[in-house]
């Protein structure tokens, strides 16, 4: 039953009059009341409370825009065994913004092919211009589409801001045996945005608090210096579709290597 419906029975006068004239005559008003509401009635409020907490999730985890709805299943058996106490880093990327410097550290172990596609990326200058064209204070800042690149941006591109990528796509890297993914979508994780399952392309958003989000995004990183500018451009004013009414520009993406033993 939709709300139009509802909130008139709930108004209808017989069902006004009968709970009134009755209530002061009854050793149980209680009972007076429930004895005059019908199955209609209880299963129309059940299913108004369930639309109203559907709304609220979906909105609340809408686009990360698009962060990112999907969920994969993963077999026990065709997860590989991990001994790893902690993920293993083996890159440091520097990302230079106009809010300041930002350096997070991959996780090759837990997520290869989204390593080595973001540190092709930032070796081809991919990421130089463009921006962090998402910003939700308290959650995340996303960027990594050349659909919302600066002016001065080689990558820029023409399209819609948020549904841009490289012209490819790629599979998630969900693996319940990981460290990172057991840890979760904690603050300074890196994590690669998408539209749905597999579909990973170069846009990426970095935690800016503990959140519970789905296991639907390939966690690849973790800032470890400069968390203060993440946070400066969390505080971010927004506009329409979370973007930043003053431009948030990634200026360069540089990647060196590093060794944990």
């Amino acid at each position: 039953m939709t709300r139009s419906n509802l909130w008139p029975y709930y108004l209808q006068d017989d069902f006004l009059v009968n709970t009134l004239r009755y209530s002061y005559f009854s050793e149980n008003r209680f009972s007076v009341i429930l004895s005059c509401m019908n199955k209609k009635m209880i299963l129309a409020f059940i299913g108004f409370v369930v639309l109203v907490a559907a709304g609220y999730f979906f909105w609340h985890n809408q686009g990360v825009g698009t962060l990112p709805q999907g969920q994969n299943s993963v077999s026990g058996s065709d997860i590989p065994p991990i001994s790893a106490s902690k993920p293993t880093a083996r890159h440091i990327v520097t990302l230079k913004t106009n809010f300041g410097e930002i350096q997070f550290e991959t996780y090759d172990a837990d997520a290869p092919k989204t390593v080595a596609n973001f540190v092709s990326l930032a070796e081809k200058k991919f990421y130089d211009g463009l921006t962090f064209h998402r910003v939700i204070n308290g959650f995340m800042i996303q960027g990594g589409d050349p659909n919302c690149g600066s002016t001065s941006s080689p990558q820029a591109r023409p399209g819609v801001c948020g549904a841009g990528g490289p012209g490819y796509t790629f599979e998630d890297e969900l693996n319940p045996a990981t460290p990172s993914f057991q840890a979760g979508y904690k603050k300074g994780v890196v994590a690669m945005a998408n539209a749905g399952p597999n579909t990973n392309g170069s846009q990426f958003f970095i935690m800016l608090a503990d959140y519970p989000l789905p296991n639907n995004y390939s966690i690849f990183g973790k800032v470890i210096k400069g968390q203060e500018v993440v946070d400066a451009i969390g505080d971010a004013r927004t506009g329409e579709g979370d973007k930043p009414l003053s431009q948030v520009t990634i200026l360069s993406a540089s990647v060196g290597e590093v060794s944990h033993q």
